[in-house]
C-alpha cells in the first residue's frame, strides 16, 4: 500500500508540474526572444554607464540584470511603436519606413510577407472561416490551421486556400499547405480558442470537433 501511495503521489506531482513546465517553456521562449532584441541596446547602455559611473557599471554587470534591462527596453520600444501606430504622425513614419524597406528586395520579401501575415491573422476573412481543420500529414490525421489567403487554380478554376499550420507548443514555427477550399473543415473557433488548443497540446479545447463537409465524408466512404 505504501508503494502504491508513493507512485500515486509522484504521478499526481508530475501531472501538476507539466502545465507549469509548459507555461515556463513558452514564456521563457517569448521573454528570451524579446530580451534578445533589446540586448545590443542594453549592452550599449551598460557600457556607457560603466564609463561614466564605474561603481554602478560593476553593480549592474550581471547576466540577470542585463536580461531584465534588455527585456524592459524591448517592451518600452514596443509600447512606443504601438502608441505611434495609433497616431497620424506615427502612421506616416511607419509608412515612410515601409517605403524605405520596399526598396531593398530581400528585406522587403521577408518584412513585407511577415507584415501581411500579421495583418491577415488580425482580420476576419470573407467567405472562408479563418480557423479550419484539414487532413495533415495524411488522411485520417487532423490538424488545426489558419486560412491566410484564397486563390484560384488555373485551368480547373478551383478555389485553393493557403493554410498556415502552427506547431505545438511553440506556434511561431509551422507549415504552409495549399488545400482545396472544399476539403477544408470550417470551425466556429476564435483565434484565441485555436491558439489555446495548439499551445496546450490539445488539453484546452471545445468539447466538440466539427464534422467534415458531406463531400469529404462521401469521398472517404468511397475510398474504403
Amino acid at each position: 500500500m505504501k508503494h502504491l501511495r508513493i507512485k500515486r503521489y509522484l504521478f499526481t506531482g508530475l501531472l501538476t508540474f507539466i502545465p507549469l513546465w509548459v507555461t515556463w517553456v513558452v514564456f521563457k521562449f517569448v521573454l528570451s526572444m524579446l530580451a534578445g532584441i533589446g540586448a545590443p541596446l542594453a549592452s550599449a547602455l551598460l557600457t556607457t554607464l560603466s564609463s561614466t559611473t564605474p561603481l554602478a557599471g560593476v553593480a549592474l554587470n550581471n547576466a540577470w540584470i542585463t536580461f531584465v534591462i534588455a527585456l524592459m527596453l524591448t517592451l518600452g520600444v514596443l509600447y512606443v511603436l504601438g502608441w505611434l501606430a495609433n497616431r497620424v504622425i506615427g502612421q506616416r513614419l511607419i509608412d515612410g519606413f515601409d517605403a524605405l524597406l520596399a526598396r531593398i528586395p530581400l528585406v522587403q520579401t521577408i518584412y513585407g510577407g511577415t507584415k501581411k501575415l500579421m495583418a491577415v491573422l488580425q482580420q476576419k476573412p470573407s467567405g472562408v472561416q479563418r480557423v479550419v481543420v484539414i487532413d495533415f500529414p495524411r488522411k485520417g490525421m487532423k490538424v488545426v490551421g489558419f486560412v491566410t489567403r484564397v486563390m484560384t487554380e488555373e485551368g480547373t478554376g478551383r478555389e485553393m486556400a493557403a493554410v498556415y499550420i502552427p506547431t505545438t507548443p511553440n506556434p511561431t514555427g509551422g507549415y504552409l499547405e495549399v488545400v482545396a477550399v472544399d476539403e477544408l473543415t470550417p470551425t466556429d473557433w476564435t483565434m484565441d480558442q485555436a491558439m489555446a488548443f495548439i499551445i496546450s497540446g490539445g488539453a484546452v479545447a471545445p468539447d466538440t470537433l466539427p464534422a467534415p463537409p458531406a463531400s469529404l465524408r462521401d469521398a472517404a466512404r468511397d475510398s474504403e
